[in-house]
């Protein structure tokens, strides 16, 4: 994130320290120990904000500019420990509870604004989904506490591939990620310190750089084994991120590695600027982040700020010292503040559109808030004298202050929407228990329901469809976990058809309405679902712990549906799985070999398998259209919406034993998909579907699924 310590670094670090009259102890001032601004170390953070801005409005443009919060990482690490460095070298000690008041006065202010605002936003149903409510609840919190970054480890939320619902406050995480970096950083300094004047005869500096050489590369080694073994949470874990402010600590101790030679500083500054481009727009979401490929935009940025000469302009010291760069590099913490929460609370605004113009005003916007956020919260509150002028302590219990004002804020938006939540929670299982005549797909689908005319009614409401999802979580396994997790539903009864479903997300959004199918026909229904894994034998394209993860869940799968007496096998899952192409001319091919070649393990065996075309997938939740603008503006064009060849679909076609179900005109007529069919809410987000919209589906699910038992059983 972007540390609003723009004058902490100095010029030259290895200059004699000037002698200092202490402070008094009591008193919390700025540090006696002159620090001197370096430009183009501002220019670099203005690097890293606009990376992490644009590949947030723009993320397959832009697809590596994650990266961003790496360089940030970097730069806070040089500048925070060339300054503790200095007062050690000074005094003789840090003063912590100082240089944590510093802190406060310097990052609170505007994070704390910030928050508080999200906090607002959330009472409000007309910005925040009330479905959507107590994980922003609960997410403000954690971000006001600085424990974003575990809350997010911790559910298993996968950064880069955008999963789940993010919240307006998720990028949170790097704020509270660097926050713990300033409370362990200088208790390391303060240790190896000690250490050093106790057992290695007064070598206080030298103790200081082997105590944070260690523990940067302690901190790479679990950082890329980590990555490797899951990626979701190495994202956010406090140290697996150390060695990247490690590596920028390394440039503030160690003299050598700044190059103030003319041609060396040339090259490298500008190799490690041309190095960052590359990686904002080369790397994206596939890419295993962080591990060892952090390495490269974290080096890369280290280059930058260690390239010290500035005698020419063309050298990039001198060209990220240009007044455009220093004004990016002032707002950039604010900037990235700001950016985030108006890009998810933008969609829900009356008016507002995702086309090219509203982005562009939209990230003007975020320009004006941050250069506000500035120049009226930033810098007045770095010298608040009522702060300033006391002891160091009533600076934190006034920041523990404020804070408990923005949590009660979040608990208030929690007290004033929980009776409407919990009434929309009931009417969803109302609606579930008792749905309208012709509701759903029966307008489409059933004769008798032809021309019915729901109006404007849309249920569940569309700040409800978000916890209109099934229930058995436990029975969904994600990310790199490969048990072969199974659920048991329905009949007990052993004379009892044994019907398996199985398959990725797309095939877990039907599980609720099959397990109303098992019990009202006496079926046994066992599950096995993974997260963005379909039941086919291709690997994906996607590297890493995941990828692995994927194929061996699917093998544990196989060894299961190969030990289970089964009648029936039903499988769904999205038309967008990235495949690998490996052995076939193209990844859809690879995509219906592999569907024709894992259904073989039950089709030889006589056991038959019905699938689904996928349903229409969303640039973006359509709930946030429906909660703002007349239903008729929400529809979405087919062509974009649909997937032309879903793999499903060619992997089943001629295939015997293998029945295809295709509610494409359900979803869709010739030219457009809508977001509400017979009055039901189809979409739960983007592109799963609400459990009351897949309840309409049960009858063809069922009568499939018992045409395909019958043909069994036929001799």
């Amino acid at each position: 994130m972007p540390s609003a310590d723009h004058d902490l670094g100095p010029q030259h670090l290895n200059v004699p320290s000037r002698s200092v009259v202490r402070e008094p102890a009591d008193r919390s001032p700025e540090h006696a120990e002159p620090s001197r601004f370096i430009p183009h170390v501002q220019g670099l953070r203005a690097i890293a904000v606009l990376a992490v801005v644009l590949y947030h409005f723009w993320p397959a443009r832009f697809s590596g500019g994650y990266v961003g919060v790496d360089i940030f990482f970097v730069i806070s690490g040089f500048l925070i420990t060339a300054h503790l460095m200095r007062e050690l070298t000074a005094t003789g000690t840090v003063r912590l509870s100082q240089f944590w008041a510093r802190r406060a006065r310097r990052l609170l202010p505007a994070s704390l604004l910030v928050l508080l605002f999200c906090a607002l936003v959330a009472m409000s149903p007309y910005l925040t989904p009330t479905s959507a409510l107590p994980n922003e609840v609960r997410e403000i919190l954690a971000s006001t506490f600085y424990v974003e970054n575990w809350y997010l480890a911790l559910n298993s939320a996968d950064y880069l591939n955008h999963a789940g619902d993010p919240t307006t406050v998720q990028h949170y995480w790097s704020l509270s990620l660097e926050e713990q970096f300033y409370v362990m950083w200088p208790l390391i300094m303060l240790l190896a310190a000690w250490l050093g004047i106790r057992f290695f005869r007064g070598a206080r500096r030298r103790a200081v750089l082997i105590a944070l050489g260690a523990v940067t590369i302690a901190s790479f080694i679990f950082c890329v084994i980590f990555t490797i073994t899951d990626p979701a949470p190495a994202y956010f874990v406090t140290f697996g991120r150390m060695w990247q402010f490690g590596v920028g600590a390394m440039v503030a101790l160690i003299p050598a590695l700044r190059i103030r030679n003319a041609i060396g500083s040339f090259v490298l500054g500008w190799a490690g600027v041309i190095v960052l481009l590359v990686v904002i727009l080369r790397f994206d979401g596939q890419t295993p982040f962080p591990g060892y490929m952090a390495a490269i935009p974290t080096l890369a940025a280290a280059a930058v700020i260690a390239a010290s000469n500035t005698e020419r302009w063309w050298y990039p010291t001198r060209l990220l010292g240009i007044r455009p760069a220093q004004f990016v590099g002032d707002i950039s913490y604010s900037l990235y503040l700001w950016h985030w929460p108006l890009i998810i609370i933008a969609p829900s605004v009356p008016f507002w559109g995702l086309t090219i113009y509203h982005r562009l005003a939209l990230l003007a916007l975020c320009f004006v808030l941050a250069w506000l956020t500035k120049r009226f919260v930033e810098d007045p509150a770095r010298g608040w004298k009522v702060l300033t002028s006391r002891p160091a302590r009533v600076t934190l219990w006034s920041s523990l202050a404020a804070m408990l004002v923005v949590a009660a804020t979040a608990g208030l938006a929690w007290a004033v929407n929980a009776p409407t939540y919990n009434a929309g929670v009931r009417a969803i299982a109302e609606l579930r228990e008792n749905p309208p005549e012709c509701f759903g797909a029966a307008v489409v689908l059933d004769a008798s329901c032809a021309g019915t005319d729901f109006g404007t009614t849309i249920l569940p409401a569309p700040g409800f469809a978000g916890v209109d999802r099934p229930s058995d979580e436990q029975c969904f396994v994600q990310l790199n976990d490969a048990r072969p997790v199974s659920c048991e539903f329905g009949s007990d009864d052993p004379e009892a058809p044994r019907i398996a479903l199985v398959g990725d997300s797309h095939a877990y959004q039907l599980l609720s309405t099959f397990q109303t199918m098992a019990e009202q026909n006496g079926w046994h229904l066992t599950t096995f679902f993974k997260g963005a894994c379909p039941w086919n034998t291709t690997p994906l394209s996607t590297p890493g712990a995941f990828g692995e993860a994927c194929s061996e869940w699917r093998a544990g799968v196989t060894e299961a549906l190969a030990d289970a007496d089964l009648d029936a096998v039903f499988t769904a899952a999205i038309a967008t799985t990235p495949y690998s192409a490996a052995g076939y001319d193209s990844a859809h091919d690879a995509a219906v070999g592999g569907y024709r070649d894992a259904w073989s393990e039950v089709l030889d065996r006589g056991i038959p398998v019905i699938t689904v075309v996928d349903n229409p997938v969303w640039e973006t939740d359509p709930n946030k259209c429906l909660r703002t603008k007349d239903l008729s503006l929400c529809d979405g064009p087919r062509s974009e919406l649909l997937v032309a060849d879903d793999p499903l679909r060619d992997a089943a076609s001629g295939l015997e034993g293998v029945t295809l179900l295709d509610f494409t005109d359900v979803f869709c007529d010739a030219d457009t998909c809508a977001p509400v069919v017979g009055g039901a809410n189809v979409y739960r987000d983007q592109d799963h579907l609400t459990v009351s919209f897949v309840d309409t589906l049960a009858p063809w699910y069922t009568a499939a699924i018992s045409d395909a038992l019958q043909e069994r059983t036929t001799p």
